[in-house]
């Protein structure tokens, strides 16, 4: 059996419309669990910057706003996007709001944490802002905690992207 990568899910996008993620095949993916209420929302600013410096060359961030924790998303889709693109000028896809941990954890996230541990070998997400760096594959390469920034993270982007 074919071992399992991003391309073999299927999400919500804001509309609560599917959206197959096979259509980001061939792009270096950065998949982040995001709040609009969260001390770590102005890394909305840096996403955005890389996600315009790199998407010519095959890049693309893609958000999963969560309110599990602190219930800093409490907003709807609608009202997330809103603060988004007033705030922060967003232009990456973003999707429903979803679970990233327990029973109700979105699968994509049961196999993103599976993939790639947190600290201590941990699988449960610790916040807001954790990301998930996928190659061109669709393999997940590397896991970054919520207080790494864009910025901290942008060698390893430009390494994937060659």
């Amino acid at each position: 059996m074919k071992e399992k990568n991003i391309y073999d899910f299927t999400v919500s996008d804001m509309s609560q419309k599917p959206v197959d993620l096979s259509i980001y095949r061939g792009k270096v993916i950065l998949a982040v669990n995001t709040a609009t209420g969260c001390g770590f929302t102005p890394q909305y600013k840096g996403l955005e910057a890389l996600y315009r410096k790199y998407r010519d060359k095959g890049f693309v961030v893609l958000d999963f706003p969560c309110n599990q924790f602190g219930h800093q998303a409490p907003g709807t889709e609608k009202e997330i996007a809103g603060f988004c693109e007033l705030n922060y000028d967003v232009t990456f896809p973003q999707f429903a709001k979803i679970e990233v941990n327990g029973e109700g954890a979105a699968p994509l996230y049961v196999w993103l944490k599976k993939q790639k541990r947190g600290l201590l070998g941990s699988t449960s997400i610790k916040w807001n802002f954790t990301k998930f760096l996928i190659d061109r594959q669709g393999n997940v390469v590397e896991r970054f905690a919520p207080g790494d920034t864009p910025e901290q993270i942008e060698p390893h982007i430009k390494k994937l992207l060659g």
